[in-house]
């Protein structure tokens, strides 16, 4: 079987993007499900109901989120849809669901959020937190969005998960990167997945904005960039008897 996995979406340009390039890479591919992290899909950033409506719209089966997820606090009835999961180690008092269980008739697929913690916000250890998620799953088919800052942190996860879930997708840092491999013959990584917006820019953001932020040091009102955009994804193929990563291929559409 093969999953699409896709890069974070980047506000109302990448929405549109993402509406215009998906239903053909999946046909191109045979994709049989589809996940999208949409946590900066919003103007602004964030996610809201109308962005997660341009995602499922362009033909995602499942949203995945970040560190922005409840940027929107007039939003957060969105996880009210049981397709879309925010980081597994917010906690239970958080609104949504951390993972989600996808009956593909044969066979199911868990999808799982988490998000780091080093130079990021200091939440439950997802260490911790995945191995008691992975207590209350009995699919062989795991896949986890782990949004993360450090590389080091993201490698750490997919060693640690190597043999026991299908895949470990880094996502967060919008760059994506040129280490995708299977690890220990079973398990598919890739430190960053990428993103799907305005390439010329600076994660999405107008790439003024972001170096009169980082030379000036002065209060920048970030802009969404325009122009061109690329969709960065990977494809996953995997044996749905045994949750075995068989092949990832890294992909950029333009």
């Amino acid at each position: 079987m093969k999953l699409l996995f896709v890069g974070d979406v980047v506000g109302e340009v990448g929405c549109l993007f993402l509406q215009k390039k998906l239903p053909e890479l999946k046909k191109l591919y045979q994709v049989d499900i589809t996940v999208v992290n949409g946590e900066n899909s919003a103007v602004g950033n964030g996610i809201t109901k109308y962005s997660s409506k341009q995602i499922f719209n362009a033909g995602a089966d499942i949203i995945t989120t970040g560190n922005h997820a409840f940027q929107r606090r007039n939003e957060l009835s969105l996880y009210e849809n049981n397709f879309i999961i925010r980081p597994a180690n917010y906690g239970d008092a958080c609104p949504g669901k951390s993972f989600l269980i996808y009956d593909m008739g044969v066979c199911q697929i868990a999808v799982i959020n988490l998000s780091g913690v080093l130079f990021m916000e200091n939440l439950d250890n997802p260490f911790v937190v995945i191995d008691n998620l992975l207590e209350q799953i009995q699919t062989p088919n795991i896949f986890i969005d782990f949004h993360a800052e450090a590389t080091s942190e993201k490698r750490a996860m997919g060693f640690y998960l190597a043999g026991r879930v299908t895949a470990v997708l880094g996502t967060h840092t919008h760059v994506q990167t040129a280490d995708a491999c299977i690890l220990e013959q079973h398990t598919g990584y890739i430190t960053d997945t990428g993103m799907t917006g305005v390439e010329d820019s600076v994660l999405g953001i107008h790439k003024q904005n972001a170096i009169d932020k980082l030379r000036l040091h002065t209060p920048i009102r970030y802009q969404e960039a325009k122009g061109n955009c690329y969709m960065n994804a990977v494809l996953i193929d995997f044996d749905n008897k045994y949750g075995k990563c068989t092949k990832i291929t890294p992909i950029i559409v333009r």
